[in-house]
């Protein structure tokens, strides 16, 4: 146990800084200064958490906790971009109108919780610590969500996102509950152990109950990465939520849940070491027996999943006006998008999901931070805000359209080397349906561009309203957006240290856990 705690430290870090903010927070009172203090205490204590990663670099994977958690270079590599989406969204609430100066510290300690709850996600090993660190993780959600409690919309959002995300527990918790009461297990490499060892079992109800448990448990996955049909909460969340929240809901959950994805199915149902195995695509579970329900196409459904959720996502988003909620339906198109790397179920596959993530944290951010200046400058969020944009204020209008258009995937931004990665994995992988999954992925791009360009044409072809001036803008928004900007440009022309840092942290399929 104590052993433990040396392998914990990050976790400590964010612990003891929740706690130091909550306690300056009852100090500080309302004075001027406390605001910008706590913020640097925020950061501190996520830059801490980061630093702490580094003694996890090097060493070979393990256990800790009695296999509860898992120390190892993919949760290593999660929790790194954990620790930046964290100070990108403790800078964000800072220096945003929708927050309030006095209550700036109970925002930033929520939000390491959220973060505290992502690291324990990102690197869970058995079924109970997935259900209670991904609770973590939804409960300091909600809380975030309706954080603006006089607003009728916020509180909407938190009540909608509460409903979901209790009938997605409860299936999820179902689903865990029956691979548990199928292998009596909880420890996600003794139960594939178990799940290859009843492979050549023949009774038509185990298997039946082991599909159940499967497709159960990942509606609970599904629902944390806004993939169809457990979609429905994210556009009205993201419109009702403070937007720095929305900002950092949009990356951070999104890969805690794509993390616990690749380590649950990867670990149980293909197994450290097989990721480089392309039969073991086939079925997720052992095919040596003969009763029909074992062989089910699992690349297929999923692939299904992630064709239907871009899809339907880009063209609901056609129709918003709304600039959030077309973000909203972006960033339930992006989680199609990235699905198409876990369908590979392959070492390829994974490694493009992390450097899609990578970009996606850098460039979707950058969105949502030129919508906040837009709000606090002119009060809305709807599209007919940004028109003249680019006259009343040239810096942000031209971040917003790199921002856009690496969303999108157009050269030579990073959203391009993000696809480019995505769509060259499913097509060397082979295969009529991977090919067709490459196409649709492709279309999909091309009609995301409709909508993202409406906004960048509001910007630089309409006309300003009437009588409207300069657009007055904090610095810190400049300053962040080209801080964003840079990366975002740089990424689409020399990617090779990430590609190869993504690279390494795949060493699940070597025996990591």
């Amino acid at each position: 146990m104590l052993d433990s705690l040396s392998y914990f430290m990050p976790e400590l870090a964010l612990s003891a800084a929740v706690v130091v903010i909550l306690l300056l927070d009852l100090v500080a009172g309302k004075r001027p200064s406390a605001p910008l203090f706590l913020a640097l205490v925020a950061v501190t204590g996520l830059l801490a958490a980061g630093l702490s990663l580094t003694g996890h670099l090097g060493g070979p994977p393990r256990t800790i906790f009695f296999g509860m958690s898992a120390v190892d270079p993919l949760g290593t590599w999660f929790k790194a971009f954990f620790v930046c989406a964290g100070v990108l969204g403790v800078l964000f609430a800072a220096i945003s109108s929708e927050i309030e100066s006095h209550r700036l510290g109970e925002f930033v300690a929520l939000l390491l919780c959220l973060t505290l709850g992502m690291f324990l996600l990102a690197s869970a090993s058995n079924l109970l610590m997935i259900y209670l660190a991904l609770e973590f993780v939804s409960i300091s959600s909600y809380i975030l969500s309706g954080y603006r409690r006089n607003d009728r919309k916020s509180s909407e959002a938190a009540l909608k996102y509460v409903i979901y995300g209790g009938v997605a527990s409860g299936i999820m918790l179902y689903g865990l509950s029956l691979l548990f009461g199928l292998f009596g297990t909880l420890d996600l490499v003794e139960l594939h152990a178990r799940v290859i060892a009843a492979g050549g079992v023949r009774s038509s109800g185990l298997q039946l109950a082991l599909i159940v448990g499967v497709i159960f448990s990942f509606a609970g996955f599904a629902y944390k990465i806004a993939a169809v049909p457990f979609h429905m909460w994210c556009p009205d969340v993201y419109e009702g939520a403070p937007t720095p929240f929305t900002a950092f809901l949009s990356v951070g959950p999104k890969a805690a849940g794509f993390a616990v994805l690749i380590r649950f199915f990867h670990v149980v149902f293909i197994g450290p070491g097989a990721g480089a195995d392309p039969s073991s695509a086939v079925a997720l579970v052992a095919s040596s027996a003969s009763a029909a329900p074992v062989n089910v196409p699992w690349p297929i459904i999923v692939g299904i999943v992630s064709m239907a959720t871009m899809t339907l996502a880009n063209l609901v988003a056609l129709a918003q006006t709304n600039v959030k909620r077309l973000l909203a339906w972006s960033s339930v198109a992006h989680a199609g998008y990235i699905l198409m790397g876990f369908v590979l179920a392959n070492q390829d596959g994974v490694r493009s999901i992390l450097l899609y993530l990578a970009i996606y944290l850098v460039m979707n951010l950058g969105a949502f931070l030129v919508v906040m200046a837009v709000r606090d400058g002119t009060g809305s969020e709807d599209i007919s805000a940004y028109k003249g944009l680019g006259s009343r204020s040239p810096l942000l209008a031209i971040a917003l359209a790199i921002f856009l258009f690496s969303l999108t995937g157009l050269p030579p931004l990073a959203g391009f080397v993000g696809k480019f990665y995505i769509f060259a994995s499913v097509v060397h992988k082979g295969g009529w349906f991977f090919y067709l999954l490459a196409i649709v992925g492709v279309l999909n791009s091309v009609v995301s561009l409709y909508y993202y360009a409406s906004i960048v044409r509001a910007m630089f072809l309409d006309a300003a309203p009437e009588g409207a001036g300069k657009l007055v803008v904090k610095p810190a928004y400049l300053a962040l957006s080209v801080c964003l900007v840079i990366p975002t440009l740089v990424l689409g022309i020399y990617w090779r240290p990430l590609a190869d840092l993504t690279a390494a942290s795949v060493s699940i399929f070597s025996g990591a856990l």
